[in-house]
Protein backbone atom coordinates (compact mmCIF):
# COMPACT_ATOMS: atom_id res chain seq x y z
CA UNK A 1 0.00 0.00 0.00
CA UNK A 2 2.92 2.67 0.88
CA UNK A 3 4.06 1.89 -2.89
CA UNK A 4 1.11 2.43 -4.62
CA UNK A 5 0.81 5.67 -1.92
CA UNK A 6 4.37 6.65 -3.06
CA UNK A 7 3.32 6.01 -6.87
CA UNK A 8 0.10 8.18 -6.61
CA UNK A 9 1.10 12.29 -7.35
CA UNK A 10 -1.34 13.63 -4.69
CA UNK A 11 0.24 17.27 -4.51
CA UNK A 12 -0.55 17.61 -8.67
CA UNK A 13 1.95 20.37 -8.79
CA UNK A 14 2.57 20.62 -12.72
CA UNK A 15 -1.57 21.30 -12.92
CA UNK A 16 -3.02 24.60 -12.83
CA UNK A 17 -5.30 24.77 -9.51
CA UNK A 18 -8.56 24.69 -11.49
CA UNK A 19 -7.40 21.48 -13.00
CA UNK A 20 -5.99 19.96 -9.55
CA UNK A 21 -8.95 20.38 -7.45
CA UNK A 22 -11.25 19.17 -10.44
CA UNK A 23 -8.40 15.91 -10.37
CA UNK A 24 -8.88 15.44 -5.84
CA UNK A 25 -12.79 15.87 -6.45
CA UNK A 26 -12.78 12.98 -8.85
CA UNK A 27 -10.41 11.33 -6.85
CA UNK A 28 -12.89 11.78 -3.85
CA UNK A 29 -15.51 10.63 -5.98
CA UNK A 30 -14.05 7.57 -7.23
CA UNK A 31 -13.11 6.49 -3.42
CA UNK A 32 -16.55 6.63 -2.02
CA UNK A 33 -18.32 4.97 -4.77
CA UNK A 34 -15.95 1.77 -4.30
CA UNK A 35 -16.61 1.74 -0.96
CA UNK A 36 -18.66 -0.16 1.04
CA UNK A 37 -18.71 1.92 3.63
CA UNK A 38 -18.42 5.25 4.98
CA UNK A 39 -14.67 6.36 4.37
CA UNK A 40 -12.88 8.69 6.99
CA UNK A 41 -10.90 11.90 6.46
CA UNK A 42 -7.83 10.21 7.00
CA UNK A 43 -8.48 7.62 4.00
CA UNK A 44 -9.55 10.05 1.79
CA UNK A 45 -6.63 12.65 2.60
CA UNK A 46 -4.26 9.59 1.33
CA UNK A 47 -5.48 10.57 -2.12
CA UNK A 48 -5.33 14.46 -2.36
CA UNK A 49 -2.49 17.03 -1.69
CA UNK A 50 -1.51 17.76 2.12
CA UNK A 51 -2.99 21.15 1.99
CA UNK A 52 -6.11 20.24 0.42
CA UNK A 53 -9.06 21.73 2.39
CA UNK A 54 -10.98 18.60 2.34
CA UNK A 55 -14.61 19.40 3.96
CA UNK A 56 -14.69 22.18 0.93
CA UNK A 57 -13.60 19.74 -1.90
CA UNK A 58 -16.43 17.68 -0.54
CA UNK A 59 -19.06 20.56 -0.57
CA UNK A 60 -18.09 21.48 -4.23
CA UNK A 61 -18.57 17.26 -4.98
CA UNK A 62 -22.04 17.44 -2.88
CA UNK A 63 -22.84 20.72 -4.71
CA UNK A 64 -22.22 19.22 -8.36
CA UNK A 65 -24.36 16.41 -7.25
CA UNK A 66 -27.55 18.33 -5.88
CA UNK A 67 -29.36 16.79 -9.33
CA UNK A 68 -28.67 13.13 -8.77
CA UNK A 69 -30.78 10.41 -7.04
CA UNK A 70 -27.68 10.36 -4.50
CA UNK A 71 -25.77 12.45 -2.15
CA UNK A 72 -22.51 12.57 -0.10
CA UNK A 73 -23.74 12.24 4.03
CA UNK A 74 -21.72 12.33 6.97
CA UNK A 75 -22.16 9.17 8.61
CA UNK A 76 -20.19 7.00 11.26
CA UNK A 77 -17.52 9.62 11.49
CA UNK A 78 -17.03 9.33 7.31
CA UNK A 79 -18.18 10.18 3.82
CA UNK A 80 -20.44 8.03 2.43
CA UNK A 81 -22.78 7.62 -1.04
CA UNK A 82 -26.34 7.68 0.00
CA UNK A 83 -29.20 7.19 -2.49
CA UNK A 84 -31.76 9.73 -1.94
CA UNK A 85 -34.99 8.78 0.36
CA UNK A 86 -37.88 10.08 -2.65
CA UNK A 87 -36.23 6.76 -4.99
CA UNK A 88 -36.48 4.50 -2.43
CA UNK A 89 -39.88 3.21 -4.11
CA UNK A 90 -38.47 2.96 -7.48
CA UNK A 91 -35.48 0.51 -6.10
CA UNK A 92 -37.68 -1.67 -4.68
CA UNK A 93 -39.80 -2.23 -7.48
CA UNK A 94 -36.61 -2.28 -9.14
CA UNK A 95 -35.59 -5.15 -6.71
CA UNK A 96 -38.92 -7.30 -7.20
CA UNK A 97 -40.45 -5.14 -4.29
CA UNK A 98 -38.40 -7.15 -1.46
CA UNK A 99 -36.94 -5.54 1.38
CA UNK A 100 -33.20 -5.96 1.84
CA UNK A 101 -33.07 -6.60 5.40
CA UNK A 102 -36.53 -8.08 7.45
CA UNK A 103 -37.77 -4.74 9.77
CA UNK A 104 -36.87 -4.93 13.08
CA UNK A 105 -39.64 -5.61 16.25
CA UNK A 106 -40.73 -3.17 18.62
CA UNK A 107 -39.39 -5.48 21.03
CA UNK A 108 -36.05 -4.95 19.44
CA UNK A 109 -35.96 -1.29 19.08
CA UNK A 110 -36.99 -0.76 22.20
CA UNK A 111 -34.07 -2.72 23.28
CA UNK A 112 -32.14 -0.67 20.98
CA UNK A 113 -33.18 2.68 21.62
CA UNK A 114 -32.15 1.84 25.50
CA UNK A 115 -28.59 0.79 24.58
CA UNK A 116 -28.25 3.89 22.60
CA UNK A 117 -29.19 6.38 25.07
CA UNK A 118 -28.06 4.64 27.72
CA UNK A 119 -24.86 3.12 26.92
CA UNK A 120 -22.76 1.32 27.84
CA UNK A 121 -25.81 -0.47 29.45
CA UNK A 122 -26.28 -4.18 30.80
CA UNK A 123 -29.22 -6.44 29.94
CA UNK A 124 -30.08 -6.30 33.62
CA UNK A 125 -30.39 -2.64 33.51
CA UNK A 126 -32.35 -2.61 30.52
CA UNK A 127 -34.88 -5.22 31.93
CA UNK A 128 -34.87 -2.40 34.76
CA UNK A 129 -35.95 0.25 32.36
CA UNK A 130 -38.80 -2.13 31.06
CA UNK A 131 -40.17 -4.36 34.11
CA UNK A 132 -39.06 -7.29 31.46
CA UNK A 133 -36.29 -9.78 31.39
CA UNK A 134 -34.64 -9.31 28.22
CA UNK A 135 -34.22 -12.37 26.46
CA UNK A 136 -29.90 -13.68 25.19
CA UNK A 137 -31.87 -14.15 21.81
CA UNK A 138 -32.94 -10.69 21.57
CA UNK A 139 -29.57 -9.33 22.11
CA UNK A 140 -27.93 -12.16 19.96
CA UNK A 141 -29.84 -10.93 17.11
CA UNK A 142 -28.91 -7.14 17.33
CA UNK A 143 -25.55 -8.49 17.65
CA UNK A 144 -26.18 -10.84 14.31
CA UNK A 145 -27.08 -7.09 12.65
CA UNK A 146 -23.73 -5.80 13.83
CA UNK A 147 -26.10 -3.05 15.53
CA UNK A 148 -24.19 -3.33 18.93
CA UNK A 149 -21.34 -4.83 20.69
CA UNK A 150 -20.09 -6.23 23.74
CA UNK A 151 -18.98 -3.29 26.18
CA UNK A 152 -16.61 -3.12 29.07
CA UNK A 153 -17.86 -5.29 32.25
CA UNK A 154 -19.70 -3.80 34.91
CA UNK A 155 -19.01 -3.24 38.27
CA UNK A 156 -22.44 -4.75 39.47
CA UNK A 157 -21.92 -7.69 41.47
CA UNK A 158 -21.25 -10.72 38.80
CA UNK A 159 -19.61 -8.29 36.73
CA UNK A 160 -22.15 -8.77 33.87
CA UNK A 161 -20.97 -7.28 30.46
CA UNK A 162 -22.49 -4.03 29.07
CA UNK A 163 -23.87 -3.37 25.37
CA UNK A 164 -23.11 -0.74 23.57
CA UNK A 165 -24.15 1.03 19.93
CA UNK A 166 -21.10 0.15 16.74
CA UNK A 167 -20.27 2.03 13.93
CA UNK A 168 -22.82 -0.17 12.07
CA UNK A 169 -25.61 1.54 14.29
CA UNK A 170 -24.64 4.94 12.98
CA UNK A 171 -24.85 3.73 9.30
CA UNK A 172 -27.71 1.84 9.73
CA UNK A 173 -29.61 5.15 10.98
CA UNK A 174 -27.91 7.48 9.03
CA UNK A 175 -25.48 8.95 11.91
CA UNK A 176 -22.31 10.59 12.30
CA UNK A 177 -22.14 10.67 15.97
CA UNK A 178 -24.27 9.34 18.36
CA UNK A 179 -24.61 13.34 19.56
CA UNK A 180 -27.09 13.30 16.39
CA UNK A 181 -29.25 11.23 17.83
CA UNK A 182 -33.02 12.69 18.44
CA UNK A 183 -34.23 14.17 21.46
CA UNK A 184 -36.25 11.81 23.63
CA UNK A 185 -38.34 14.53 24.09
CA UNK A 186 -39.54 15.26 21.07
CA UNK A 187 -39.34 11.24 19.92
CA UNK A 188 -42.15 11.16 22.60
CA UNK A 189 -44.29 14.17 21.72
CA UNK A 190 -43.83 12.74 18.09
CA UNK A 191 -45.92 9.31 19.11
CA UNK A 192 -42.61 7.38 17.66
CA UNK A 193 -41.41 6.44 21.80
CA UNK A 194 -43.89 5.57 24.46
CA UNK A 195 -43.23 8.36 27.26
CA UNK A 196 -40.63 6.91 29.77
CA UNK A 197 -42.78 6.27 32.43
CA UNK A 198 -44.85 3.76 30.24
CA UNK A 199 -41.89 1.30 28.50
CA UNK A 200 -42.47 -1.76 29.48
CA UNK A 201 -43.81 -2.95 26.51
CA UNK A 202 -44.40 -7.21 25.45
CA UNK A 203 -40.90 -7.91 25.82
CA UNK A 204 -39.87 -11.42 25.40
CA UNK A 205 -39.55 -13.17 28.91
CA UNK A 206 -36.56 -15.21 29.48
CA UNK A 207 -37.36 -17.23 32.41
CA UNK A 208 -34.58 -16.74 35.42
CA UNK A 209 -31.57 -15.96 33.53
CA UNK A 210 -28.81 -13.40 34.77
CA UNK A 211 -26.36 -11.74 32.55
Amino acid sequence: MADAQERLDTELAALPQALRWREWMARVEAVLFAASGPVTREVLLRVVGRDCPLDLLIGDLAAELSGRPYEIARIAGGWQFRTRSQYAAAIRVACGGEETSRDMTRNEALVLTIIAYMQPVTRGGIARLTGREVSRDLIARLHRQALIARGPRSPEPGAPYTYVTTPGFLAQFGLETLRDLPDLVALEDAGLLKPRNDVALDLPVAGEETD
